[in-house]
């Protein structure tokens, strides 16, 4: 109230001053620490908790009436932006660090998995080799087994023989002279086994002379047949097996289950080519059905 009626009295210009006095006189004693507080105000020197490594610091007030200062300094903007690039880098490197371990990783995971494959193809291979050498050996085996079931054939077939051909040849009583007709008949067999292998000619020889009579004349008989057989058409002798027979009885023809014979009556000569078993697998051997040739049986 003392203030308000001085200032009555005062001029304006002398108002104005005065005004500007309180005003500067308030500002001082808002400044000023408040009675009983013992710690004195933190020195521009010492850093305060705010301002500690690894924390941003709060920009300090600044200006008139506590305002920031809209018109800072570079080097005061750069002091608060120097933790933060900091910060920046050390992300950066610790980045950079887990890209070179990413990528080492990833080397060493490509390798092994190059390797596993390598051995893989290599496994594949030596396992295709070898299924390859097992079916070599048993194709050989297969070889090997078919070879001994052909030479146990062979050996099994060395003394078999089957009756080919059939021939007789008749002769007049009391003679040992061959006839054009039985000639014939001789040379039809002689060009039928000419130039083949594999055979025997088993020749009997019956005439009806009883005793040794009998046989000695059928002898005469198989000796005159062969004698032709070689000297005609060079029929090897060992192929030819003959016997003189005589007038010994001899089976019934036609019926093949009986077991009845019947005397010799007249003389004849009877020829049998007999070929073996392994002969006839070749394809030159004589394919000619069993037959008779001739003169029927007396």
């Amino acid at each position: 109230m003392t203030i308000l009626k001085a200032s009555k009295n005062l001029i304006p210009s002398q108002l104005a001053i005065f005004a500007l006095a309180s005003a500067l006189s308030v500002s001082a004693v808002a400044q000023q620490p408040a009675e009983g507080t013992s710690n004195p105000a933190p020195s521009a020197t010492q850093p305060s908790p705010a301002n500690a490594p690894g924390k941003l610091s709060e920009p300090p007030k600044e200006g008139f009436w506590g305002h920031v200062n809209p018109f800072a300094r570079k080097k005061w903007v750069d002091r608060r932006l120097e933790p933060v690039r900091g910060e920046l880098n050390e992300l950066d490197e610790v980045n950079a660090q887990n890209a070179k371990d990413i990528k080492d990783v990833d080397s060493r995971a490509q390798a092994g998995i190059n390797k596993a494959q390598s051995t893989a193809d290599a496994a594949n291979q030596t396992a295709t080799a070898a299924g390859t050498q097992a079916q070599q050996a048993n194709t050989i085996a297969g070889q090997a087994s078919g070879k001994v079931d052909t030479l146990n054939g062979t050996v099994s077939g060395l003394d078999q023989y089957s009756e080919k051909n059939t021939v007789t040849i008749p002769f007049r009583s009391g003679s040992v002279v061959l006839s054009a007709d039985a000639k014939k008949q001789l040379d039809d067999l002689a060009s039928n086994i000419s130039g083949q292998q594999g055979y025997l000619l088993e020749i009997e020889a019956h005439a009806p002379g009883a005793g040794g009579v009998g046989i000695q004349s059928s002898d005469r008989l198989a000796a005159a047949v062969k004698r032709y057989l070689v000297t005609q058409h060079d029929i090897p002798v060992y192929r030819m097996h003959s016997v003189a027979l005589g007038n010994a009885p001899v089976a019934a023809t036609g019926d093949s289950t009986t077991t009845e014979t019947k005397p010799v009556h007249k003389n004849y000569v009877e020829l049998r080519v007999m070929e073996n078993s392994l002969a006839a697998k070749d394809a030159s051997t004589p394919r000619s059905d069993a037959s008779t040739i001739g003169a029927a049986r007396p």
